[in-house]
């Protein structure tokens, strides 16, 4: 077979796969013997369709091929054999020894014989070879790691292991392509060609001696459209609709994609070449592809046409922008006015229409309308639900966790008589606007599960609508008018971060932007993207049109600060230019806007910089007479004479230039009426009555406030990842002037009595000993406890009209929960030792399935929902005394042992790759950090040591330092727990609760004092990193700020134990364990085997409050409310 023929063979599975023909495709695969799919295999094996295995198999090689392909066939006979020997269905393994493994006597006599004599087995793990034998999934596992090992070694397979790298709906566009040539050749072109087949060439059927009309410009710099293009094939149809010539920008953007290649040029779907002799010598293929001639009568007619002039039938005159004529006084550099917004603005737009009214959104969840001419607040909004009834759960949570809240963007209407807020926390709010000045409430969506970051209007089917994007990675659409939700797209796979609708002729669309740089662009349907190409940058990236809709322009900044202003060319969906002049490292995420067809600007190093559109090199800066953040906010008016930039003092500033200076003048000599109404300046245009009604038409005058850009990053729940400039931390919440004697009659709340909190001791009809681990699952569904007498309990919260959510709270009784076996969950004893005097250790895997443990004797892996025992391995001695998943790779375990090492162990090939000797006592804390590749190690000696995680070598090590009035050296269980921002390091000792940087020096520590006297028995971070929950030998638990380790509060036992006469000894928590998502909840594992879940009570939501700062504090911890397991990050505001 040639190569373009295996080639085609590609193409051809691609488009099978993209279609979902699953079986065609690995038929094909196996057929053609082009492409080995590792993947499908892999799902193969581990469904054990055994039959389909070697079918499969046999596409690609034969047994007696070469030694590699024996064993490949071997394995999987040989593994087939011992599942019916475990089944017990001797007739069954009979007949594969006769009829699969006798093949192989031939070649090792002796191992034939030795299969053989399993069948006289009872249980074939008698065999000492098979002895580690588990159960039947974990065997294929483990045979599968073996498998992909002689696959990749076997030389039948080179070269068949990897699909060739080329563009998706490849074999689309290259249909695409011969259509649009064909429809070129047509004698007769018609404006809008019914194609019905693909068997035959098209040709368009005479017209009565009528031509087509004359093709319009294309919308971006860039060859004109033929003068017809291909409507969608129908309805069934796999291949992508061919729009109308007007529209073909974005189809050329949706005409293909490709995400490995970044920015490459899509192959063009409908956009014809500047000239036909160009054309026709180089036909606009991919780079990839061999050049082809199309010579032809056809293509002499279609010369002979050009030649003459027939411009009304086909042009290929390349559409232009006209040069921008332009002077420097164009631009608004002149501070005019000054306005004191008294917070921290985080959003800003110009009425569409009133070219001096500026609406802005602050980072305590205000707006305010000011009439920038006469520097009066029109109308002031202060956050608040309007129906705190309609609120979904998990909107009442997170307003109940934390009230603060941030306006993320705020926007107006097309023709300003609505405008709307998009807040940090799920919600939408619309008001309207009324002639004097005055906000209506509308409209109030719980839009999207966490911040909602964008917010826009746009007219699909001539109905107003909003679309938003938010945390929850989608975009939706509402209906302007009763708040419905009409689409809802999914695809992302990080948190959206922009949208910017807009539309072309008849064809509606939405661009959208996510934090992982991702670009995808949807139509109104139910289809998916049409495109997926990474932004410069690869983070946080705002899209927005020239004001006539024409250009498409991005700005971006990466978490290193690098920033991206470019310009797009739509018809490719390649970059078209990239403005230079930015610094190289920016201090935050760079806002940019346009204005008049001509220029660009954005917020970088502390002032306002200016380009051209058609130049890359910078025009010019401005300062505003300086106070400007390092990346101020900024927003043009319409018609580009006035600009508004954020201050680093909670202000703005109005720029102008000499017509935005004329304008100001005029409205200082008007007066306002006693309603307040803002005055309506001369280029003010008459309200539209009806905003929120069907509309006739969208025109390119309503084109710009559709268009905007000054976005800011979402508001995170992961941590601070990225540059922030000082004025992103100021004024999280309003400035309220703390008076001196309030400060000094502060008093630490003493919580004392069960009323003071929500306190609830788990049903256990099991007497077990002393907790001595606890864990909640990652879903914070169950709670799962480790008994001293190596016993584990599981407790889960059911779904109930008290609990819809079905997470653990203390307001419900959960359930002790078991398989119907009745089956416990009971480690491996050791002999040596027994289960009391042995240290124990857990860890749950990420999807709450498995759970892997130990007790002093083999760590076991046991199946959450059945309680069974998977496998089991690393008998001691040593024992394993702690357990910590790799964060990038779950079959990689460190197990800290009893000898003092840790050992990096594989599971799935049962095989320590690495032993790690430092430590001199047994270990007792391993903290892996995802961002930092190390791994940090606590042990019963008191020291602390990091190791790389790509080499395994040790970088530093360090005693844990005995606090003041203790004598040292320190002795005893460390344990060690990594901060959500992955560099703080929280280390607990009986001595001191303490907090590290990854350098292992000590940035904070507090020691057990006053009322807090006992000895530390465990410590850890609550979910969001703001909190540490420590507990005590008395029985007490401390509440202390994560970033100070200043008390909040402390709980006395009393408040959670009820009185018990009949003990006299002290019962106090040996493990604390925090809520996954809810920052307030912790467990008590307690020395008396009970287990206590704790919330603070409903009349006081939160645990305390924050202490008074003292001078000399140490600088804060960044926050960060998503879970340690977490790997999508997110910008930071």
């Amino acid at each position: 077979m040639s190569s373009l023929s295996r080639e085609l063979v590609f193409l051809i599975l691609q488009f099978l796969d993209e279609e979902k023909f699953r079986e065609t495709v690995h038929k094909l695969e196996q057929e053609s013997g082009f492409f080995f799919n590792m993947k499908h295999f892999e799902d193969q094996v581990q469904a054990g369709e055994w039959d389909e295995v070697e079918k499969y198999l046999c596409g690609f090689t034969k047994v007696e091929d070469n030694r590699y392909s024996m064993k490949i066939f071997f394995e999987i006979r040989k593994q087939k054999y011992l599942e019916a020997l475990d089944g017990h269905d001797r007739a069954k393994a009979v007949e594969i020894l006769v009829k699969d493994l006798k093949v192989f006597a031939s070649f090792n006599e002796e191992l034939f014989k030795e299969i053989t004599q399993l069948l006289t087995l009872e249980n074939f793990r008698q065999n000492e070879q098979l002895s580690k034998y588990g159960d039947t999934k974990s065997a294929r596992n483990i045979m599968l790691m073996e498998l992909k090992k002689l696959i990749e070694a076997n030389p039948l397979f080179r070269d068949k292991l990897t699909f060739p790298p080329f563009k998706n709906s490849r074999l689309r566009t290259l249909i695409n392509q011969s259509l649009n040539w064909q429809h070129q050749l047509c004698k007769n072109p018609r404006p809008n060609p019914d194609i019905k087949t693909l068997f035959t060439d098209h040709t368009c059927a005479p017209n009565n001696g009528a031509r087509a009309p004359p093709p319009t410009n294309g919308p971006i710099v860039g060859p004109p459209k033929p003068t017809g293009a291909f409507p969608s094939i129908g309805a069934h149809s796999p291949f992508l609709p061919v729009v109308s010539p007007s529209p073909g920008a974005i189809a050329g953007w949706m005409s293909t994609t490709n995400p490995s290649l970044p920015h490459a040029a899509a192959p063009p779907s409908l956009v014809q070449p500047p000239t036909a002799a160009q054309f026709l010598k180089h036909p606009r293929t991919p780079s990839i592809a061999t050049g082809m001639d199309y010579q032809s009568a056809d293509s002499e007619h279609l010369m002979k046409r050009i030649r003459t002039g027939q411009a009304d039938e086909v042009s290929f005159s390349g559409a232009t922008h006209p040069p921008n004529i332009y002077s420097q006084d164009d631009l608004p550099r002149t501070v005019t006015r000054s306005l004191n917004q008294g917070s921290n603005v985080m959003s800003m737009d110009f009425h569409p229409q009133q070219q001096t009214i500026l609406l802005v959104g602050t980072n305590v969840g205000e707006i305010a309308v000011w009439e920038v001419g006469s520097r009066e607040r029109l109308a002031h909004k202060p956050f608040k639900v309007w129906d705190v009834s309609a609120c979904s759960i998990p909107l009442k949570t997170a307003l109940m966790k934390d009230a603060t809240i941030s306006v993320n963007r705020c926007i107006w209407g097309p023709d300003g008589s609505i405008l709307g807020v998009a807040f940090s926390k799920h919600i939408v709010q619309i008001y309207t606007y009324g002639p004097t000045g005055e906000l209506r409430q509308h409209l109030e969506i719980d839009a999207h599960i966490g911040g909602v970051n964008d917010i826009a209007f746009a007219h699909p089917n001539k109905q107003l609508c909003i679309v938003t994007c938010g945390d929850d990675k989608t975009i939706k659409v509402w209906d302007a008018v009763a708040g419905r939700r009409l689409y809802i797209f999914e695809g992302h796979e990080a948190p959206v971060y922009s949208v910017c609708p807009h539309y072309k002729e008849n064809i509606q669309f939405i661009f959208s932007t996510a934090i992982d740089g991702k670009i995808k662009a949807w139509l109104y349907d139910c289809l998916g993207s049409r495109v997926d190409y990474d932004a410069p940058g690869h983070w946080c990236t705002t899209m927005a049109y020239s004001a006539d809709g024409t250009r498409l322009f991005s700005c971006g900044t990466s978490k290193e600060g690098d920033s991206h202003l470019v310009e797009w060319n739509e018809s490719e969906g390649a970059i078209k230019r990239t403005y230079s002049g930015f610094r190289k490292r920016s201090l935050g995420v760079v806002q940019f806007d346009t204005t008049r067809n001509r220029f660009l600007a954005a917020g970088d190093e502390f002032m306002i910089k200016f380009w051209d559109m058609d130049n890359t090199n910078l025009l010019t800066t401005a300062d505003a007479d300086g106070g400007l953040p390092a990346s101020p906010r900024l927003r043009f008016n319409k018609e580009g004479s006035l600009l508004a930039v954020t201050t680093s003092d909670n202000g703005i500033k109005i720029l102008a230039n000499t017509d935005g200076q004329r304008l100001i003048r005029m409205l200082e000599s008007r007066t306002f009426e006693g309603s307040r109404g803002p005055s309506e300046p001369m280029n003010s245009k008459p309200p539209i009555v009806n905003a929120l009604g069907p509309v006739g038409n969208v025109t390119t005058a309503l084109a710009s406030p559709l268009d905007r850009s000054d976005r800011i990053p979402p508001q995170v729940s992961i941590g601070s990842l990225g540059p922030m400039d000082n004025s992103r931390t100021a004024d999280v919440k309003p400035r309220v002037t703390e008076d001196v004697d309030k400060v000094k009659i502060w008093k630490l709340p003493d919580i004392v009595d069960s009323a003071q909190l929500k306190a609830l001791r788990l049903p256990d009809s099991m007497v077990t000993g002393k907790v001595v681990r606890l864990i909640y699952t990652n879903s914070g569904l169950a709670v799962l406890a480790l008994a001293s007498n190596a016993v584990h309990k599981l407790w889960k919260w059911q779904r109930t009209e008290q609990n819809p959510s079905g997470k653990s709270t203390a307001s419900v009784v959960p359930q002790l929960w078991q398989p119907t076996s009745g089956t416990l969950m009971t480690n491996d004893i050791s002999d040596a030792n027994p289960a009391e005097e042995s240290a124990a250790c857990i860890a749950l895997s990420k999807n709450d399935s498995y759970v892997m443990s130990a007790s002093g004797g083999k760590v076991s892996l046991f199946n959450m929902m059945t309680f069974k025992v998977m496998t089991t391995f690393m008998s001691p001695p040593p024992a394993a005394t702690f357990l910590a998943f790799h964060p990038q790779d779950n079959n990689i375990i460190a197990i800290g042992m009893e000898d003092s090492t840790i050992q990096i162990y594989n599971v799935r090939i049962d095989e320590v790759k690495t032993k790690l000797k430092g430590h001199q006592k047994r270990i007792t804390g391993l903290a892996f950090s995802q961002t930092l590749n190390i791994l940090v190690s606590s042990a019963a000696d008191a020291q602390l040591c990091v190791w790389s995680t790509d080499g395994w070598e040790k970088r530093k090590s360090r005693f844990i330092q005995a606090p003041a009035g203790h004598p040292g050296p320190l002795v005893g269980e460390a344990k060690v727990q990594f901060h959500n921002d992955q560099t703080h390091l929280l280390v607990v000792h009986e001595s001191q609760v303490s907090v590290y940087d990854s350098k292992l020096e000590c940035l904070r520590s507090w020691s057990p004092r006053d009322a807090l006297s006992a000895p530390i028995s465990n410590a850890i971070y609550s979910c969001d990193g703001l909190l540490v929950y420590t507990g005590f030998c008395d029985g007490a638990v401390g509440v202390f700020d994560a970033d100070s380790l200043r008390l909040r509060c402390r709980i006395a036992p009393t408040a959670y134990i009820p009185p018990s006469p009949a003990s006299c000894s002290t019962v106090c928590p040996l493990v604390i364990a925090a809520h996954p998502t809810e920052p307030y909840q912790i467990a008590l594992g307690m020395s008396d085997g009970a287990v206590h879940v704790i919330e603070p009570s409903d009349a006081e939501p939160k645990w305390g409050g924050p202490p008074p700062q003292e001078n000399g504090s140490l600088p804060s911890i960044a926050s960060n409310s998503a879970l340690n397991s977490q790997s999508s990050e997110q910008p930071t505001r």
